[in-house]
């Protein structure tokens, strides 16, 4: 065994609480090492979010440029995946010189326990270093799941990474999964030039939202051509991706494509971390089980981001380390009653905070409910971007606002204006009257709140 290093602060995993909070330790003039595979920044910026939204920005510039053209433009998908890794090399770049100026150890390499608070390091040019830490915190986020569906693994299927290293769009798509990452690849590569279709377990996509939201989404994404097939299970799958293949489905019928993209889920990336002999405790599912500090069960070990159950956005993962900055210097901050925004970067744009419909009626929770069409929003209109609506959910018994969805154009911006109202504890009034610069999409607010019914006396 290659002898122990001691540091105050080591971080498996480079995602974005953990490269933060990383950085300012070492600023600090604490020693602190951060082991990584090899994705430097963390995988939002080499393998998701930065890659993925590219993509769809180019996407939507297709989009733009044949309802411009004639009906024989062309996508350039070599231009849309070159474009794609220039963003994410400048990116890298940035967080690696970020990395140096910080001063703390950065390790390549595969990191597994060998006891509590120990990590042997294979690293990526040879060898092996183990490094000890007095604090040790796990970041080692989610991969893509791949369904136990007979012969889909054999398949060779795409998954997000493989899909956004593409240089040629994919002839007919099949998409196996009608959550977010699902819908958002295939109306990018539909709009780069694929033939697709969706499959979806659950009666609708976008199941976590209101019936409401999910059917709006379907209807768009079918009237731009896209297949959508929801209340049906893939149950087999013949052929391999790439070439020719054809998925068998619950009802008797089949789908045809050339490629197959797996949008099915994430899992923990924790089965090869020995995380027993490091005391650290997983769920059934494999995800690391923290308390709202992020402590495991093991003493002074932390988890950071999605690998604990953390939602799986890169501004979740950084709040995580506002919660571990806190726990480090004696605060009190914790993961306890947060509420979390997200948008899905579909046209039209999702944005969402706080309760919807379903949710609140599961709680028990009385709201007033108020709707507003996009075709309502000047602004909209002049954009050409009516589809979709704003819907706005206000306590029963306060003027409080409870939850925002924006199913609209620039949606995910409009939702950062409700929820600083929400930190602010605004009742939903004064956005009502707020003198909102015209025309803005977000002045759609003012005429939304304007239908919040009366309080029940």
């Amino acid at each position: 065994m290659s002898d122990i290093e001691h540091f105050e602060f080591v971080f498996l995993g480079g995602g974005k609480g953990g490269k933060t909070l990383a950085m300012e330790l070492a600023k600090a003039g604490k020693s602190v090492a951060l082991i990584e595979k090899g994705m430097i920044g963390g995988s939002c910026i080499n393998v998701a979010c930065i890659p993925s939204k590219t993509l769809i920005q180019s996407a939507r510039n297709a989009h733009a440029a044949k309802l411009a053209a004639s009906a024989s433009f062309s996508p350039d998908m070599r231009a849309a995946q070159d474009r794609v890794r220039t963003v994410v090399s400048e990116m890298v770049d940035i967080n690696m010189k970020g990395f140096v100026a910080a001063g703390f150890e950065l390790i390549l390499g595969t990191g597994r326990f060998i006891a509590s608070r120990q990590i042997e390091v294979e690293l990526n040019d040879g060898g092996t270093r183990t490094v000890e830490g007095t604090h040790v915190f796990i970041n080692t986020g989610t991969k893509a799941s791949v369904p136990d569906i007979p012969g889909l693994r054999s398949s060779e299927p795409l998954t997000h990474v493989e899909a956004l290293e593409t240089t040629k769009a994919p002839e007919e798509l099949i998409v196996i999964g009608g959550g977010y990452v699902g819908l958002e690849m295939a109306q990018a590569f539909h709009r780069l030039g694929s033939r697709v279709t969706v499959l979806q377990q659950m009666a609708h996509v976008a199941n976590r939202e209101d019936v409401d939201v999910s059917e709006a989404i379907e209807e768009a994404l079918r009237e731009d051509g896209i297949n959508i097939r929801t209340g049906v299970k893939a149950v087999e799958v013949q052929g391999r991706s790439g070439d020719s293949v054809m998925v068998s489905l619950s009802d008797g019928s089949n789908v045809t494509g050339t490629h197959i993209l797996v949008a099915a889920g994430r899992t923990p990336v924790t089965s090869d971390l020995r995380l027993d002999l490091a005391g650290v405790k997983v769920d059934g599912h494999g995800f690391i089980d923290v308390d709202e500090r992020l402590a495991t069960s093991a003493p002074n070990t932390w988890a950071i981001g999605e690998v604990a159950r953390t939602p799986m956005f890169t501004h979740a993962s950084y709040d995580d380390y506002r919660v571990l900055k806190s726990q480090l210097s004696g605060g009190d901050r914790t993961t306890r009653d947060r509420v979390i925004p997200y948008a899905m970067f579909i046209e039209p744009e999702l944005g969402r905070i706080g309760l919807n419909e379903t949710e609140a009626s599961e709680r028990g929770v009385a709201v007033r409910v108020a709707k507003l069409p996009m075709t309502a929003v000047p602004r909209a209109r002049t954009n050409g971007a009516m589809r979709g609506f704003m819907k706005v959910l206000v306590d029963a018994h306060s003027d409080q606002i409870l939850g925002f969805t924006m199913l609209g154009t620039n949606a995910g911006e409009v939702v950062t204006a409700v929820q600083m109202a929400m930190i602010a504890k605004l009742p939903y009034t004064a956005v009502r009257d707020a003198i909102i610069a015209h025309p803005l999409i977000s002045e759609g607010l003012n005429l939304l709140l304007l239908k919040v019914p009366e309080m029940a006396e």
